[in-house]
């Protein structure tokens, strides 16, 4: 089974595009399941086997949103399965998708970034903010970056979101300045570790800056200012500011990047919770 999950794997590379990251959670994803299968053979799956692995999830508390992704990653594989001869009939073919509490995504306020950015920051950590916040960028597509997907005298920003699909960011002036700013410093790295990347982000050890840099750096910064976050809280924070200020819903869903305006509606039900937060404090003082 494992080298038709390998084929699989293959197919999502090449056909869809998909990234690295999502790769690695679908390798994880049908390997868990192979593993908690007494057979190595695909044919012989049914349906009570995958309802019985998704009922172990449920009984070792996994969280609903990580079994949500596991029996997507299962529904996929069987469906591709079918399709290409593998199997003569879908054992997933009516498997429920499980639903999830809507959980609103958690934010912080423009003051808090400000108080961020306030803090003794190096170069390279200030863009980091900066990028993450005011042009809401993903974890990875920000240690993605290159240095020629930043045009200063365009004012853009250039990333390859979920499944390499690219998307154009204005960057503002302050974003701009940090980044100006950084550009000497990252040139002094590229000589002194003769580097030869084009990658935007480079620790001061010569390093290429990784997804978890970035996320114990932001953690430590919450800390800081007493709120417990993660790059994606700027995500958040920037589309939720948008949508506060007035920006159209389209917008904002160009800017980060979603196919589905639904995913984007979140935020506006977060300022809504906002707003009749700052509505009953002020009547209630």
């Amino acid at each position: 089974m494992y080298q038709i999950i390998g084929e699989y794997l293959e197919y999502l590379e090449l056909e869809k595009g998909l990234s690295q990251n999502t790769l690695d959670a679908y390798r994880r994803d049908l390997e868990n399941f192979s593993d908690n299968l007494n057979t190595e053979d695909i044919k012989s799956v049914d349906r009570l086997m995958i309802n019985t692995y998704v009922r172990t999830l449920r009984e070792k508390k996994f969280a609903p949103t990580s079994i949500i992704r596991k029996v997507a990653s299962l529904r996929g594989f069987f469906k591709w399965a079918t399709s290409v001869g593998i199997l003569e009939k879908n054992p997933a073919s009516t498997l429920e998708q499980p639903k999830v509490p809507q959980r609103l995504p958690k934010v912080i306020t423009v003051k808090d970034i400000e108080d961020m950015l306030r803090n003794n920051l190096t170069p390279l950590e200030h863009v980091i903010i900066e990028l993450l916040y005011s042009c809401g960028l993903r974890v990875s597509e920000l240690v993605n970056l290159k240095i020629n997907d930043i045009d200063l005298a365009s004012k853009y920003v250039r990333c390859f979101g979920k499944g390499s699909k690219e998307r154009i960011i204005p960057i503002g002036e302050t974003a701009k300045t940090v980044v100006k700013e950084y550009l000497p410093t990252r040139d002094l790295l590229i000589k002194k570790y003769n580097l030869n990347t084009k990658r935007m982000l480079i620790s001061e050890n010569g390093r290429m800056i990784t997804r978890q840099d970035v996320y114990t750096f932001i953690h430590n910064q919450g800390k800081l200012i007493h709120k417990n976050i993660s790059p994606h809280t700027l995500r958040h924070s920037f589309a939720t500011h948008l949508l506060e200020n007035g920006a159209d819903l389209r917008i904002v869903q160009e800017l980060l990047g979603h196919s589905d305006v639904s995913t984007t509606q979140l935020y506006t039900h977060i300022s809504k919770k906002r707003l009749k937060e700052v509505y009953f404090s002020i009547n209630n003082s």
